[in-house]
């Protein structure tokens, strides 16, 4: 069996998790291997699941109900919960695990890099939210809506409490004109309010990130981890989508211009003035400080590339973007 431990560091924890899931399946575990926190990839003789652990028992239950739905509706590209041979509701120290059905990643995982993957990605996105514009309201005293603006004002508020400490490593010039765009952003966005409240609305992924895509063995693109799913306008997908994939596209807002999807929100003030606000800078800054991994290397180096490295194509967008506004 690979017993590999957790990448938490936690032995102890890992030892008594795969004990407590030997005690409760009836097949034989052969393999436990974890790969983020709170999620394991479970092998038994039989079957292959994936094993995801929620604080909240209500929370588990909704990712069960959510995916039945997205799948009796029509969108098949994700995974199922799953009934596994166990003796009862899985619960240890706190958390409640649920069975997932394993997807068998294709060699070549899915990244952002290539124009193909990434209007790949858009128009899969565009299938879920067809899909789930058409059951929202039955989810609507479930899943919170998005609330897109105070959600970025919280961040850069953050952020800005943060400067002492990020003045260590970045010039004031560079952070100026960093706050100088987000403000600008949040103003605009203030301002046009309405546009992030108008319906129709969809159920929201919330989380774009390229890791939140898995090809399969077959070649098929899926949709996973729904964790953070809220409902509003499909656009604020979009606007996290856009912020994802622009630094694969040398911030080009040209190259962005050519997905349809985004193409009838380019000309809404709205919609451009929130493509401008630095979401990830400031995202990443908070979470390196936040979780003190500053003195992790590879970290480091991302958020500063982020940062510096792509500074000045970043500019030239939000100029041209600015441009656009006014």
């Amino acid at each position: 069996m690979n017993t590999a431990v957790d990448k938490n560091g936690d032995d102890s924890y890992f030892d008594r998790l795969l004990s407590y899931f030997r005690s409760q399946f009836s097949e034989k575990i052969i393999d436990f291997v974890p790969f983020r926190k709170s999620v394991f990839l479970l092998k038994t003789e039989k079957n292959t699941y994936m094993i995801k652990g929620y604080h909240i028992y209500s929370r588990l239950r909704l990712q069960e109900a959510f995916t039945a739905t997205l799948r009796k509706e029509g969108f098949s590209k994700t995974y199922l919960f799953v009934s596994p041979p166990v003796k009862e509701q899985l619960f240890f120290e706190g958390m409640h695990w649920g069975c997932m059905e394993y997807i068998e990643p294709n060699k070549i995982p899915f990244s952002f890099h290539s124009q193909k993957n990434r209007q790949e990605g858009m128009e899969l996105l565009e299938q879920f939210h067809l899909v789930t514009s058409t059951f929202e309201a039955r989810y609507r005293t479930l899943i919170p809506n998005a609330h897109l603006l105070e959600k970025w004002s919280e961040r850069f508020n953050i952020f800005l409490k943060n400067l002492p400490f990020i003045e260590y490593f970045i010039n004031e010039s560079f952070l100026s004109e960093i706050v100088s765009w987000a403000n600008w952003s949040l103003t605009g966005m203030e301002q046009n309010r309405f546009f992030f409240l108008k319906e129709p609305f969809a159920i929201l992924h919330g989380d774009v990130a390229h890791h939140n895509f898995l090809r399969d063995f077959a070649g098929r693109l899926q949709l996973i981890d729904f964790d953070l799913i809220s409902i509003g306008p499909n656009s604020l997908d979009y606007l996290q989508y856009a912020n994802r994939i622009l630094p694969f596209m040398d911030w080009s807002f040209n190259k962005l211009a050519r997905m349809k999807q985004l193409q009838p929100f380019l000309n809404e003030n709205a919609f451009l003035f929130a493509l401008a606000f630095p979401a990830d800078i400031f995202r990443e800054w908070n979470r390196i400080i936040r979780e003190k991994t500053y003195t992790d290397h590879t970290k480091f180096k991302q958020v500063m590339s982020m940062t510096i490295g792509q500074f000045y194509l970043r500019k030239q967008f939000f100029d041209q973007v600015k441009n656009m506004v006014t």
